[in-house]
């Protein structure tokens, strides 16, 4: 399990919460993470499950439906998730969309949606993704025309996550075709609207128990009451929401890399080879002395990371900083541990093949280890 002892954001009370996540993992997740893998979803009821425990959206508001807690809450269901190599994407819910209601969505649209998303009855999607178009948001063809009181909304957006699932979706859209990012605005869709169809559950090269679809709009007629935040100011709340997106996606794959790393040890300890195991060879434990002073380094850097963003001093250049470095070391721990296994670290049945599988795409979504260094790039 993960060492949290000498950590020095958490304490006695988030000891007890990250218990309880652990047992609630153990009990109903890890023994069906082959099942949810072979049927490319995961059901409904895990969603009701964690959510009557209090595990989805804990940072919002108790008046909303959550506890009302700061973010350190998240950062321990997201840790543990991905600690126990599942690609549950709860964090989805509860670290990116969430935080668009509770920040941006009238009265009415919060009392309609966050407590039924804290209580895992409602599941959230977000669309911006389109065909053609993939970072460059300013691009997005998909648009909303005014009609009286209502949008028509018509598009295509790829790659979403929730998509078989998703009750309702915040869809960017292009309000004002002359006005580029400053002619975005987001949409809340229900997916009950006449017009809105899914499209089939996307063949992934991992992270398959995650539901990725695209979703069609065919002159989906949305009230203006859906309207989340203003209108054409929807890329300016995207860009605000960055910073918590990508530290999110950093806790994640940390854990991730760091079980990565526990299981081959494990592994390594008992493999034997030339009369000895693998781990008494001087080559192993090297390139286990390195993977192991890059998690040291990046269980820090998680840390100060996430203490800046309780402080709300977490800048969009160190967010994507830490997005950067995490994925890109996940990845390098992932690929030194599936080579430490041998033959065997590239059997389907191993833990570490699928977690190497999975490891793979975090270096692209929530915008590309490229567009990352762009970002960096710019704020010097």
């Amino acid at each position: 399990m993960l060492d949290t002892a000498d950590r020095p954001l958490y304490d006695t009370e988030l000891d007890i919460f990250r218990d309880q996540v652990r047992r609630l993992l153990a009990r109903d997740i890890v023994p069906h993470l082959d099942s949810f893998e072979d049927e490319g979803i995961v059901p409904r009821s895990i969603w009701r499950t964690f959510g009557d425990a209090g595990m989805l959206c804990p940072s919002v508001p108790e008046q909303y439906g959550g506890m009302g807690l700061d973010f350190r809450y998240n950062a321990v269901v997201n840790e543990e998730i991905s600690y126990a190599a599942s690609n549950l994407t709860f964090p989805l819910q509860s670290d990116i969309i969430a935080e668009y209601l509770t920040s941006y969505g009238t009265e009415e649209q919060k009392q309609a949606w966050l407590p039924q998303m804290a209580r895992g009855e409602a599941i959230a999607a977000i669309a911006m993704t389109e065909p053609g178009t993939g970072s460059d948001l300013q691009s997005i063809r998909t648009s909303a025309r005014r009609e009286g009181d209502h949008y028509v909304l018509r598009g295509q957006k790829t790659f979403i996550s929730h998509g078989q699932h998703c009750d309702f979706v915040i869809v960017a859209a292009s309000t004002n075709s002359e006005g580029g990012a400053k002619g975005i605005s987001l949409l809340i869709v229900e997916a009950t609207r006449e017009g809105f169809k899914r499209g089939r559950n996307l063949d992934k090269i991992g992270q398959k128990s995650s539901d990725t679809s695209e979703l069609f709009f065919e002159d989906v007629r949305v009230p203006i009451t859906n309207l989340l935040g203003e209108e054409n100011r929807g890329f300016a709340c995207l860009m605000s929401q960055l910073p918590q997106e990508r530290l999110s996606v950093s806790i994640g794959v940390q854990a991730n890399a760091q079980r990565a790393f526990d299981i081959t040890v494990d592994y390594v300890k008992q493999r034997k080879a030339f009369g000895k195991t693998v781990f008494d060879l001087q080559n192993t434990r090297f390139a286990l002395a390195d993977l192991r002073t890059k998690l040291q380094v990046g269980w820090a850097h998680i840390d100060w990371a996430l203490s800046r963003h309780l402080q709300g001093k977490l800048t969009s250049a160190e967010a994507s900083a830490a997005k950067l470095w995490h994925t890109e070391t996940q990845w390098e721990v992932m690929d030194a541990c599936l080579q430490l296994h041998g033959g065997h670290g590239y059997m389907n049945e191993m833990p570490i093949a699928r977690m190497w599988r999975d490891a793979r795409v975090t270096r692209i979504y929530g915008g590309t280890s490229e567009i990352m260094r762009e970002i960096i790039g710019r704020s010097i």
